[in-house]
């Protein structure tokens, strides 16, 4: 999630406080990741650093407002205009952990798929009832459930494939798939050609 490109997003909309960005970067994500106070002034202070926000002077109540730059515009338009990359998607912890139990000696790889599938299962039950209680016609409403639609379709996704795990899993006797420690020294030097790599 980009906390800097959703705050300049939004303050290309006019001069904002701190706490106001806050509260309008909830009411476009349907309060779903809330952001502190701290990580927003952290974040416009390296906007401003890279000249992409500018400080303006306090008001009467002590809120100071921030303003988007032209060149902090320039970027809110590349943001929106650009695909979000999904390049790290192979350090994803659950396939790794799922992954290493799968070739550990003596681990119970059906335990843990269970285990997740339970939990997993749990969290997209807590977002469909997320998605059912709040739905309205209003302009958050929608930014709301678009959010937790995003939400329910990766747990769905996740369920899938855990799934799938436990096929592939059926397919292979729990003896075939161990592996154990190589002795033989590894190489310096570059490592194997990554996933992420052979995607681009």
């Amino acid at each position: 999630m980009s906390v800097r490109q959703s705050l300049l997003a939004i303050l290309a909309q006019g001069p904002c406080y701190g706490y106001q960005l806050r509260h309008e970067f909830d009411r476009r994500t349907g309060s779903v990741w809330p952001l502190n106070v701290g990580q927003i002034y952290n974040t416009l202070e390296r906007l401003e650093r890279d000249a992409l926000v500018s400080r303006g002077t306090a008001d009467e109540r002590g809120h100071v407002y921030w303003e988007i730059t032209d060149a902090g515009s320039l970027e809110v338009e590349r943001w929106l205009a650009t695909a979000v990359e999904r390049g790290q998607a192979t350090r994803d912890e659950l396939a790794i952990k799922v992954a290493v139990a799968a070739t550990l000696p003596g681990a119970d790889v059906a335990a843990v798929v269970d285990a997740q599938r339970d939990a997993s299962s749990r969290h997209r039950d807590v977002l469909r009832r997320l998605r059912e209680s709040g739905e309205d016609e209003s302009p958050e409403g929608l930014a709301r459930s678009l959010v937790l639609d995003g939400m329910l379709f990766s747990a769905d996704a996740e369920l899938r494939w855990l799934d799938h795990v436990q096929q592939r899993l059926t397919d292979h006797p729990q003896h075939t798939l161990a592996l154990e420690l190589n002795p033989d020294r590894p190489k310096r030097g570059r490592p194997a050609k990554s996933i992420d790599a052979a995607l681009v």
